[in-house]
């Protein structure tokens, strides 16, 4: 049974959903690894790239479905500082202070009638994403961790290869996929948090509410725009993701299988 770790009593009832959602809990030997002092540095600069990816993946979706050409231009320049900072380390803390921000409303294209629903949650989510960066960027800087870039785990890419060719129907399936990494990380945050430093495990424990809120979002555009029962797909990747969880993964990042005893953890 899935089940949060030692949180306040007000997060069961947002949690329940995502334990629903979910076909299985994080492995205990994925928690374990995760524990140990040596794989903080892991953990938090993975973390750090994976809010990074959540915004662009929300910002790619909205690129190819919703946005006019200004618009495509004001959500790329808002994100620029954060890939400069994370890919070729361009920035500090104090150059991307409140630069998660948009001057102006976004509007979507004429021609797609689900654009205006979809920018708005997408822009909310991005600026949430790009101010996680931010503090998972200070917390590195409090433990003194030097951030350096590290490849990225199989999850997200090994459920893409599942994504349909046409559309919208690969738009939904990235949708509900997006919808999963969410509702994943949120079993993680609430897994890990007990287990890690007072500062961090706060933290932690802070994020669960937008990325609980997120991955709702997901599915309910996923709906939106099918206009079909999509509980097929969503089944579909729930088998896809939970294997990727419990096999034996030799990679450990933030989003890796079970730790492998025969691979470099």
């Amino acid at each position: 049974m899935l089940h949060s770790h030692s949180l306040p009593p007000e997060f069961g009832a947002l949690l329940a959903p995502i334990y629903a959602f979910l076909r299985c809990e994080t492995p205990d030997a994925w928690l374990e690894e995760a524990q140990k002092p040596e794989n903080l540095s892991i953990i938090l600069r993975d973390h750090l790239l994976c809010e990074l990816k959540a915004a662009q993946s929300a910002m790619f979706l909205l690129k190819r479905y919703a946005l006019t050409e200004e618009g495509i231009s004001d959500i790329s320049k808002m994100i620029e500082p954060y890939e400069q900072f994370a890919y070729t380390r361009v920035g500090s803390l104090s150059t991307l202070k409140g630069k998660n921000v948009l001057s102006k409303l976004i509007k979507a294209r004429p021609d797609c009638a689900y654009g205006q629903d979809m920018i708005d949650k997408m822009v909310l989510l991005i600026r949430e994403e790009l101010h996680h960066f931010y503090q998972v960027l200070e917390i590195l800087e409090d433990n003194q961790i030097k951030y350096d870039p590290i490849p990225a785990s199989r999850y997200a890419k090994m459920m893409l290869k599942k994504v349909r060719t046409f559309e919208p129907e690969a738009l939904v399936d990235k949708l509900i996929i997006c919808a999963f990494i969410e509702a994943r990380s949120c079993e993680r945050f609430a897994k890990l948090a007990p287990h890690l430093p007072p500062k961090i495990g706060k933290f932690y424990v802070s994020l669960l509410r937008s990325e609980a809120r997120h991955y709702q979002d997901y599915l309910a555009l996923a709906e939106q725009i099918t206009g079909e029962d999509i509980s097929d797909r969503v089944a579909l990747f729930r088998e896809i993701e939970a294997d990727l969880i419990l096999s034996p993964d030799a990679n450990f990042k933030f989003h890796s299988g079970s730790p492998s005893p025969f691979g470099q953890l």
